[in-house]
């Protein structure tokens, strides 16, 4: 066993040199200025005390630089998983009550303890039921109902806080008028200056000078501004130690809820930690590993008062860009977070909440993808629908049933294109041995008594009939000059029991009405499962061929030689 592939600190711990430690400081520090008010702001979005926040971006932190597989990654609250649990949470207590707090912590042990099971049991592959478009269109639409969550602080109105979005449209429409002079004047004042400090430069801590420019005039000028709503006190202190309450009952209300976020938290993390990945070569992202590093972070992040907490895109991609290589800029950010906790929660006293709602608008606003919605609208329009009608479906249904409607899709869309795959009848390039799709190549040449059919896929029961019906057309249109059906099986990599028996039906109608079947490229494996279910009882070893111009070429000249051997080979491969 190897011991670094489990705690993947000791591929690059024992070998830290100096020449790392300042590109790790940097990024450490960079990242702990962004996440402290980030922190403070997403733990709003979850109906959570601020200073929960802060709690998410220490022992997470720790157990992802020791366990994760990514070391620039960065962890801790996220906007998107922030929204998830507030939710699913206040449907089962009051937000912010000490009810909704315990259940919230309870959520993250939840996760983890899915995400570590998933993990040991080697289950990463889940990821692969959700295609890209899925996640884009998920992606958006849940930035998009987040930013207009923060309507509410952006404005000082109390607009209702839904993840669908109709409900929020109407209660926006109905008490926009009353929205607060003050409160609106500051927060939209934020967005354009983060915005502005963005297009100057993107390594600019524009949510930390926004956050400092509120407090200062909350501080100096407040009597101008006392209808604006402030954070107030955050408590000083670091967690202590606690294992979550918790009864069965409650668990199986809270399941739904904890399986979206291991969904949502895996995928965010596999889709940031492979475009960092692409960008090195020091090392790779384990779908596995990285489900027991989250695992353990929500586990153990509980036990210190921490909500579910996952990677954030933002956070992340300005860790790499300001010189992160390990896990030790992880380690630095956390002992920020833990300075501010000790010593400087009382000057967050001041913050407006609506500069708080500026700084999740920009950040969430940025993961709207229209660009790839664009793009698939060009090259792909089963694509482009997909992603839609999963964007549509988490608009307006919610998170949980937009993840539902997401995976169905995308499992629709599995199964259609695996059961209507490409097929087409292939012709000889003159003057050589080749054969080639007639669709695109127009000068082959296709012979009125052979067939030579390419299947582009597994043959299994989903597609059985498929391949049936469309030799059965391919066939009629050559009438009764056809003599030679060759099946170009090299597309082929798996048949299944079902595939196997419409394969020999197939063979013996054909015998029966004077038409020969060889087989052309077939894979070992293939070949080994038609053997096995006795098909070469139906017609002989002589019939299976390396290329569709050698299956061609034996049925014209009856030339034996180079058949007879390669029919030996195979025979003994077999056998």
């Amino acid at each position: 066993m190897n011991i670094k592939k489990i705690i993947p600190i000791l591929e690059w711990l024992p070998n830290y040199k100096s020449s790392l430690f300042k590109g790790d400081l940097i990024a450490g520090i960079t990242v702990g200025i962004v996440l402290i008010p980030q922190g403070i702001a997403y733990a709003l979005i979850a109906g959570l005390p601020p200073i929960y926040g802060l709690y998410c971006a220490l022992v997470p932190q720790i157990l992802y630089a020791i366990f994760g597989s990514s070391r620039q990654v960065a962890i801790g609250p996220v906007a998107m998983d922030s929204l998830i649990v507030a939710t699913g949470v206040s449907t089962l207590a009051l937000a912010g009550s000490e009810s909704y707090i315990s259940i919230a912590i309870l959520l993250a042990l939840l996760v983890g303890v899915i995400q570590f099971l998933l993990g040991i049991f080697s289950l990463g592959f889940i990821v692969n039921f959700l295609s890209k478009p899925v996640i884009t269109g998920f992606t958006s639409a849940v930035a998009l109902i987040i930013g207009l969550n923060q309507f509410r602080n952006l404005f000082g109105v109390d607009f209702f806080q839904s993840d669908q979005l109709q409900y929020i449209v109407v209660d926006i429409w109905k008490q926009f008028s009353t929205f607060n002079t003050h409160t609106t004047v500051i927060g939209l004042a934020s967005v354009v200056l983060i915005i502005i400090l963005r297009m100057i430069h993107k390594k600019i801590p524009s949510a930390l000078l926004v956050v400092i420019l509120g407090i200062l005039i909350m501080r100096f000028f407040g009597t101008s501004f006392n209808d604006v709503a402030i954070v107030k006190e955050i408590p000083s202190g670091l967690p202590f130690f606690g294992v979550p309450e918790f009864e069965l009952d409650q668990i199986k209300e809270l399941l739904p809820i904890a399986l979206t976020l291991v969904m949502v938290g895996f995928l965010e993390t596999i889709s940031i930690g492979k475009s960092l990945e692409a960008k090195q070569d020091e090392y790779r992202i384990r779908p596995n590993q990285e489900l027991i590093a989250l695992g353990l972070s929500n586990i153990f992040g509980s036990f210190f008062k921490a909500y579910p907490s996952t990677s954030s895109f933002s956070r992340s991609a300005i860790n790499a860009e300001s010189g992160a290589k390990t896990g030790m800029a992880s380690l630095i950010s956390v002992l920020m977070v833990v300075i501010t906790l000790l010593f400087l929660t009382p000057l967050f006293y001041y913050l407006p909440k609506t500069v708080l709602a500026a700084i999740i608008i920009v950040a969430v606003f940025n993961l709207i993808n229209v660009k790839e919605a664009s793009y698939l609208w060009r090259v792909n329009k089963l694509d482009f629908w997909l992603m839609i009608s999963t964007f549509i479906a988490t608009l307006c249904l919610g998170i949980e049933y937009g993840i539902i409607v997401g995976v169905g899709l995308s499992l629709i869309v599995l199964i259609y294109r695996t059961s209507k795959p490409y097929v087409t009848e292939l012709g000889k390039v003159p003057n050589s041995n080749f054969y080639r799709n007639k669709n695109r190549f127009e000068e082959v040449v296709l012979e009125d008594d052979i067939l030579v059919f390419r299947f582009d896929a597994q043959l299994f029961y989903a597609n059985a009939s498929y391949f049936r019906d469309n030799l059965e057309e391919m066939t009629l249109k050559k009438g009764t000059a056809l003599k030679l059906i060759v099946l170009d099986a090299e597309s082929i990599n798996r048949v299944d029991s079902t595939g196997v028996e419409m394969l020999k039906e197939r063979v013996r109608y054909y015998k029966k009405k004077g038409v020969a079947f060889y087989f052309a490229g077939v894979k070992g494996p293939v070949r080994d499962d038609l053997f096995k279910s006795g098909l070469l009882d139906l017609i002989d070893i002589h019939h299976f061929f390396m290329r569709a111009n050698q299956a061609v070429k034996y049925y014209k000249t009856g030339d034996r030689k180079h058949q007879e051997k390669f029919a030996k080979y195979i025979h003994q491969s077999y056998n």
